[in-house]
């Protein structure tokens, strides 16, 4: 297993005994939310399997969701809706649904650590870690959390508009997304500003 303990551990000082990962999903795709999740692990946890999200299979990703809430101190999901993606850019958008979950912790962290290299908005101490959701497990765990939630969500939106297939592509631009755009234009839940390459 890569050791996600290592860069983890190096966060914690004197003034640092609580500390959350932070991940989100849903930056790129044409439709549906940004999700962002925020967790605290147990100092020096192991969760067998556990790895950035993108590098799992969907079930996988499915069987550690429910490790992680039983192995959690806390934690906390968030969206930031499609309205305020477009009201606020997809940037921003992020950053409201990552410090909706940071809000949402009990214990507060001292430290919120996330995923990536910029994190403007965040109303919390924080640092960034670039690969974080491969390097250090509070955000590997997060980026679980976060994925398995909006995948779940798009999946309930594809029983509301069939005709795009969220099931099988959660609203990323695939061919058959942008040939079902085409044929049924967009649905209340694709964002405007996604949809420029269509004209």
């Amino acid at each position: 297993m890569i050791d996600l303990l290592t860069k983890e551990e190096s966060f914690y000082s004197d003034s640092v005994h609580v500390l959350c990962g932070v991940d989100e999903a849903g930056r790129g795709p044409l439709a549906g939310p940004v999700c962002a999740a925020a967790v605290i692990l147990p100092r020096g946890t192991v969760i067998d399997g556990l790895n950035d999200s993108k590098k799992l299979s969907e079930k996988k990703r499915e069987q550690l969701f429910d490790v992680i809430c039983d192995t959690a101190v806390s934690y906390a999901i968030s969206f930031a809706t499609v309205e305020e993606i477009e009201e606020l850019n997809i940037l921003h958008a992020a950053q409201l649904a990552m410090n909706r979950a940071i809000q949402e912790l009990d214990p507060v962290p001292d430290l919120a650590i996330i995923d990536g290299n910029q994190a403007g908005d965040i109303g919390f101490p924080h640092e960034t870690v670039i690969k974080g959701d491969a390097s250090c497990i509070s955000i590997a765990a997060a980026s679980i959390l976060a994925k398995v939630t909006r995948d779940r969500f798009m999946m309930d939106m594809a029983e509301l508009y069939p005709m795009y297939h969220f099931e099988k592509h959660k609203g990323y631009g695939t061919k058959d997304h942008y040939s079902a755009l085409r044929e049924f234009g967009p649905c209340p839940i694709h964002r405007p500003s996604f949809l420029k390459k269509l004209h």
